[in-house]
């Protein structure tokens, strides 16, 4: 597997789910490694808003109509 593939197998998950076993096996470990939030980091996570009945703010979060 050349370098090309090892990082599309690393930054593409459905790439990756199609290598085969073997493939997989020969993968070397992610230097970035596993990443996992705490809840209090997704706590202050924002993005796509669904704010139902109010009014969303770019800058932070919903604001209550």
């Amino acid at each position: 597997m050349d370098q090309v593939d090892i990082v599309r197998a690393w930054k593409d998950e459905d790439y990756r789910d199609s290598l085969s076993e073997e493939q997989k096996a020969q993968l070397p470990e992610n230097p970035v490694g596993l990443i996992e939030l705490t809840d209090e980091d997704m706590s202050s996570v924002s993005g796509g808003c669904s704010c139902g009945s109010s009014l969303c703010s770019w800058a932070h979060s919903c604001l209550s109509m």
